[in-house]
C-alpha cells in the first residue's frame, strides 16, 4: 500500500495561472470528484490487490467519499482479506452486492447505496457490460477485457523464466492471452517445450491450458526492430522487455499498458508490490488509453478573467467571429457592454 501511495503521489497536478498580458488572467484548476464507486470481484476469487490499486489513487486525488461494492460468499460474508485491504486503503462505505445490479446501484443510487460520480474496478462480462451501459450517467475507468501479457525476449533469456511469466497471466482466465515475441527461433522452441513442463504443475492447470491453446502465440521475427513493431501493433496490457539493456528499447515502445524492464522484473512484481497501477488497458486499447491513476479521480476546469479595458480591445474581433458563424446574440453579448 505504501509503494502504491508513493508512486501515485507523483501523479498529482498543480493548478496554473497565466497572467502575462495586462488585464487578463487565465488558468486551470484541478478538483477531485466528490464520490467514487469501486467494484471489487468476490465469490470464488478474492483480489485484495485490486482494492489497494483502485482505492489508493482516489484517496491521493482527494475524493470526498469512496463506496465499495463486493459480493458476499455463500456464507453471507465478505472475504476478510478484501475487508482488511479496504481498511488499509481507506474505504468509507462497503455494500455486500455484486454483478450488474451493483454497477446499476452505484450509477443510479438506491435507498441504501448512494449514487457515485465514477465507477472503477474490474469484473466479469456482466459487470463490464453494465459499466458500458451506465457510462454517460457516470464516468467509468475502462472496459477491461481478459488479461494479457506479451514477453519481448531475445535469445539470451532463460526459457523457463519466460514460460513462467507467460503462465502468470494464462492462469487468470481461459480467455487470457499469453504472447511471446522474439527474434530467436531457438528460444521460441525452448519456451514452447517449457510450457508443456510447467502447465501440468499448476493448480489452475486447466485454465492455463485453455488460455495457451486458444489465445497463446509465439511470434518469431527477423530482428528485434520487427519484434518491437509487433509489440506496438498488439498494444499489450502487460509488456515484459526481457533483454540485457531494456532502457535502450523503452523509447521505441509506443503502445503498452505497463512495461516491465529487464530479466528480473516478472509481471507479478507489478501486480503486488512495486507501486505502479495494475488496472490497465486491455484488448489493444493501450493505443489510446492509460493505466488507472490519480487523473481518473480529478477533473480540470479552466477559468478566464478580463477587465473591461482588456475586453474592449478585442470586442470587435470577437463580434466579427461570432457573426461569421451566424451567432449574432454571441456578438451582441460582447458589444452591448460598450454601447452608450
Amino acid at each position: 500500500a505504501e509503494n502504491i501511495r508513493h508512486f501515485h503521489e507523483q501523479q498529482l497536478h498543480k493548478n496554473f495561472v497565466v497572467n502575462d498580458k495586462p488585464g487578463i488572467v487565465l488558468g486551470q484548476k484541478y478538483t477531485p470528484i466528490q464520490r467514487a464507486g469501486v467494484y471489487v470481484p468476490g465469490g470464488t476469487a478474492a483480489y485484495p490487490s485490486t482494492v489497494l490499486m483502485d482505492v489508493i489513487p482516489a484517496k491521493v486525488a482527494g475524493v470526498g467519499q469512496i463506496v465499495m461494492t463486493t459480493p458476499a460468499g455463500r456464507d453471507g460474508k465478505v472475504n476478510p482479506s478484501i475487508l482488511a485491504a479496504a481498511v488499509i486503503a481507506g474505504i468509507d462505505l462497503i455494500f455486500k452486492t455484486g454483478g450488474a445490479q451493483a454497477v446499476a446501484a452505484l450509477a443510479y443510487g438506491t435507498e441504501s447505496i448512494p449514487a457515485v460520480d465514477k465507477i472503477v474496478g474490474p469484473g466479469n462480462i456482466y459487470v463490464a457490460t453494465a459499466k458500458r451501459k451506465v457510462f454517460g450517467k457516470v464516468g467509468i475507468d475502462m472496459i477491461a477485457g481478459p488479461s494479457e501479457i506479451l514477453v519481448l525476449a531475445d535469445g539470451t533469456c532463460n526459457p523457463a523464466w519466460v514460460a513462467a511469466d507467460l503462465l502468470s497471466q494464462a492462469e487468470h482466465d481461459k480467455l487470457a492471452s499469453p504472447v511471446l515475441v522474439t527474434d530467436s527461433r531457438d528460444l521460441a522452441k525452448a519456451v514452447q517445450a517449457e510450457l508443456e513442463v510447467q502447465i501440468p504443475q499448476l493448480p489452475r492447470a486447466a485454465i492455463a491450458r485453455a488460455s495457451v491453446d486458444t489465445n497463446g502465440k509465439i511470434i518469431v521475427t527477423d530482428d528485434m526492430n520487427k519484434a518491437i513493431e509487433a509489440v506496438n501493433i498488439i498494444a499489450p496490457e502487460h509488456l515484459e522487455i526481457c533483454v540485457d539493456d531494456p532502457f535502450a528499447v523503452l523509447n521505441s515502445v509506443q503502445n503498452a499498458g505497463s512495461i516491465f524492464l529487464g530479466k528480473n522484473v516478472p509481471e507479478a512484481l507489478g501486480d503486488y508490490f512495486a507501486g505502479p497501477n495494475h488496472t490497465l488497458p486491455t484488448s489493444g486499447t493501450a493505443r489510446f488509453s492509460s493505466p488507472l491513476g490519480v487523473d481518473d479521480f480529478v477533473k480540470k476546469s479552466s477559468f478566464i478573467y478580463y477587465t473591461r479595458e482588456a475586453l474592449g480591445e478585442v470586442q470587435g474581433r470577437i463580434a466579427n467571429f461570432a457573426e461569421h458563424e451566424g451567432l449574432h446574440a454571441h456578438a451582441k453579448s460582447v458589444t452591448i457592454r460598450f454601447e452608450e
